[in-house]
């Protein structure tokens, strides 16, 4: 949730749906920078954790500076787990902590088109001027 977009907007709130509450899990800066690269996060994790704690659909956010969540969700025990993406939930290293409590992993899809990645390079590039398009 570096750059919070549509698609991320849209996960969070069908995932919010499914449960009683919603606690998303977010890496620290220092998580994101081993596991993203250079120049990420774009945004640190005290603004992050600001944007989605203003969403209505999020009732907390809880940070983890581990490469992935695994001992936050031991700590926090959840019933469910929602993870974007185009993968089977049988694939995520979380799936096998989750079944230690009876837990699920859910993979949601993701909102196709959207992603941190294409926004930050589109916002790199500036401004443009859209192709015109003719309707005949």
């Amino acid at each position: 949730f570096d750059l919070l977009h549509a698609g991320h907007v849209g996960l969070l709130q069908n995932a919010r749906r499914i449960g009683d509450c919603l606690i998303v899990c977010v890496n620290s800066d220092a998580s994101v920078g081993r596991l993203k690269g250079p120049g990420r996060p774009i945004n640190p994790v005290a603004d992050r954790i600001r944007v989605l704690s203003g969403l209505g659909c999020v009732d907390a956010v809880a940070v983890f500076d581990e490469d992935t969540p695994e001992p936050l969700l031991r700590r926090l025990r959840p019933d469910v787990w929602v993870k974007g993406g185009d993968y089977s939930a049988d694939a995520l290293p979380e799936t096998a902590v989750l079944r230690d409590w009876g837990g699920q992993a859910l993979v949601l899809p993701y909102l196709d088109g959207r992603s941190t990645t294409e926004l930050a390079r589109r916002a790199a590039l500036g401004p443009h001027t859209p192709t015109p398009v003719s309707y005949t």
